[in-house]
């Protein structure tokens, strides 16, 4: 290992810095960098300026980050998701605009730049977009569903939300102080060896993908032991809605398959920096060994992504057709399978890689195989909207979109199911274009989904549905626009991670996928205007009587937004449709017989000590500054074993506290006025739902 340069720098110098660095190089490629760099300085000044203007930072401190709520947990879980959604949709359009103007020429971006750009787009939308997103909406959602008022662990579930923060940040860092790795979001050795990757690119990789590894797996334990210990009375397994079916075998899958993720990243660094070799085939070790434990994390992980976006759909269909889910049971079974299958089709991942014809055929079939419950589940939403009344709403209009792009993807996964098609075009951008076709329409349109549909239940207001229906069509249309053109590409022998092309045929098919770029920006563009403006008209949108929807399920019997203890009584559930079924019974809002005191997670600084010590230590280890390394880590243990001193962890909410809280909601309600299904997109809705027919 090399010396610091620098006994309290350590590797840090000042060209290190992308300003500088752009200053001495004077190139686009360069300007580029430092453009993106100061954007990001920009946000953050801008940030801090308006906390302080504004007079925001003793509430954000108070009332968010030092919060144990999981729904507030939640909320902050998907604003670092927007952010970082943010980042790495500006990156796909600066290489898609590389790709498109490369044609027999080098462009404006230069190859190693490019290959941070797909390195930090991939890292960026996979684990901090995709995985703070989908763990949001299940923090938010998930307890509420199952009539619990919290977590079963409050505190690791805010240490989880800090270290995937802290993992965002270091990503977030390597815009202004050094460069990310260019090894892809795989990060393949010995590409990522210290030998041809040297530097701190792979070395922010690394610390960030761990720290937010571990905090899904905290995570993922944490969704088990509520969703199987912290049930209301008579919810039974198969009275839970699909939301949390989905979300119980996503948690399984984050416990078992980020442990191999986790050791992976770790034993890349010990092989960079402390010669052990584990992968270094000349010394030793087997770089296939890391091939099989990053996909034995990666595989699960595409399901990690896609369940709890299968949980949404289930829940959006059914809202908006107006009928139960169909086939409910062969739901959840199919669920399961997907579960268990996702474990036994990693190694298609290397079909290429030299496995013999029997083993790749073996990994052939599960593949293929895996495709039938997720047809099945296709089938149940089709034949829940059929005959229903369906309302097409935002959320509905992204279901319906995700339905006819996601199949397109579905079939393209089974045809490279097969080893000798996935020989043939494992290296092509038509391998690019069927992962985000699956991704796409299934992940991104679901939690866009699940955002506009639970919106109402977070600040107590719907999103204009105009500006929705508008962020709708260019999503849309951006990504067949954007990726469709790619498989024909793929076909043709384009390459995936190229920077340039010498083939002058793929120019127009490179600048339809450009326009496809720039309207999925457009579209987050006009997510983001349909937040802001619905924020700025909240008295008008407002839903207090908390069903907007005529929803099904719990989350819809409580005011609009969520208390903090979410049930004034624990509720007592007898069917499947808990909410839906009191509505029809016509004792869907009742006055509990008494009330008790309520004892709710008090507040705390440490997590979020913990991660912002955290933060610094990966930071450190980065660039080898090994006494802030040091004082990280140990500040991080000792705030970790303060907290096992702290006595006083919970706070009590008092009984006549709840009670007035209830007695004013119900008086809400007397004063309501139901809206129809026709008008629930009009501001006649105030939240309560017209008695829906028994």
């Amino acid at each position: 290992m090399a010396e610091p340069a620098h006994p309290l720098l350590g590797l840090l110098e000042w060209g290190d810095i992308v300003f500088v660095d752009a200053w001495r190089q004077g190139t686009s490629s360069a300007a580029v960098a430092a453009t993106a760099g100061g954007v990001a300085v920009a946000g953050l000044l801008a940030m801090l300026v308006l906390l302080t203007v504004k007079g925001w930072w003793r509430p954000l401190w108070r009332d968010w980050l030092t919060s144990l709520d999981h729904k507030k947990i939640g909320i902050m879980y998907i604003v670092l998701a927007l952010v970082m959604f943010a980042r790495a949709l500006a990156e796909a359009v600066v290489m898609r605009s590389q790709q498109a103007v490369a044609v027999g020429e080098p462009g404006f971006l230069s190859g190693e730049h490019f290959g941070q750009l797909f390195s930090t787009h991939g890292s960026i939308m996979i684990f901090f977009m995709a995985m703070p997103f989908l763990t949001g909406l299940i923090n938010y959602v998930m307890p509420i569903q199952i009539g619990a008022r919290d977590m079963s662990f409050p505190f690791m579930n805010a240490v989880s939300l800090m270290l995937t923060a802290a993992g965002a940040a270091l990503v977030m860092s390597s815009l202004v102080i050094g460069r990310f790795s260019t090894g892809g979001w795989s990060g393949y050795p010995p590409f990522t060896g210290i030998d041809l990757s040297p530097g701190p690119g792979v070395d922010y990789w690394i610390w960030a993908i761990t720290l937010a590894s571990i905090g899904s797996t905290l995570s993922g334990i944490n969704f088990a032991v509520t969703l199987y210990k912290e049930r209301a009375p008579g919810m039974h397994l198969m009275r839970m809605p699909l939301f949390c079916w989905t979300a119980l075998c996503t948690s399984i899958l984050m416990v078992f398959s980020m442990t191999p993720l986790t050791l992976a990243t770790l034993m890349l660094w010990l092989d960079r920096h402390f010669g052990f070799h584990f992968f270094t085939v000349d010394a030793g070790g087997n770089l296939m060994n890391y091939a099989n434990l990053f996909w034995l994390f990666g595989h699960p992980e595409v399901y990690i992504l896609i369940l709890p976006a299968f949980g949404v759909w289930s829940e959006v269909i059914s809202t908006f057709s107006g009928k139960a889910l169909y086939g409910y049971r062969s739901m959840v079974y199919a669920t399961m399978c997907i579960a268990v299958l996702s474990f036994t089709v990693w190694l298609h991942h290397f079909f290429t890689m030299g496995q013999s014809a029997q083993l790749n055929a073996v990994f052939g079939i599960a593949t293929m195989a895996i495709g039938i419950p997720t047809g099945v589940k296709v089938y149940d939403w089709l034949l829940t909207m059929w005959r229903g009344r369906i309302r097409f709403t935002a959320p509905m209009l992204f279901a319906t979109g995700f339905l006819a792009s996601f199949v397109i993807g579905g079939v393209t996964g089974v045809i490279l199911a097969n080893p000798t098609v996935d020989f043939a075009v494992h290296n092509s951008l038509f391998l690019v274009t069927h992962f985000h076709n699956m991704l796409i329409p299934g992940l991104l349109f679901g939690m866009i989904a699940g955002l506009q549909f639970w919106f109402p239940l977070a600040f107590g207001f719907r999103l204009e549905e105009r500006w929705g229906i508008f962020a709708f069509a260019l999503f849309f249309a951006g990504f067949h626009l954007a990726f469709m053109p790619l498989y024909a590409m793929g076909l043709m022998g384009a390459p995936r991670r190229s920077s340039m092309w010498q083939e002058t045929a793929f120019s127009p098919w490179l600048a339809v996928a450009l326009l496809g770029a720039l309207m999925i920006a457009g579209g987050f563009i006009a997510l983001i205007v349909q937040i802001a403006r619905s924020a700025r008209r909240r008295a008008a949108l407002a839903v207090p009587a908390g069903d907007p929807w005529d929803g099904r399920s719990l989350e819809w019997a409580l005011p609009a937004p969520t208390p903090e203890w979410n049930f004034p009584v624990q509720p007592e559930i007898s069917c499947r449709d808990a909410f839906l079924e009191a509505k029809r019974a016509g004792d869907a809002h009742q006055m509990p017989d008494r009330f008790e005191d309520i004892d709710m997670p008090r507040p705390t600084a440490i997590p979020a000590a913990i991660g912002a010590a955290l933060f610094l230590s990966g930071f450190a280890i980065v660039w080898q500054i090994w006494w802030l390394a040091g004082a990280g880590a140990l500040t991080a243990l000792a705030a970790w074993i303060a907290r096992s001193f702290q006595r006083e962890t919970t706070r009590t909410i008092p009984a006549a506290e709840i009670e007035r809280a209830h007695r004013d909601w119900l008086e809400t309600l007397r004063h309501t006025a139901p809206v129809p299904r026709e008008r629930e997109s009009t501001p006649a809705n105030r939240g309560l739902a017209e008695a829906p027919a028994s």
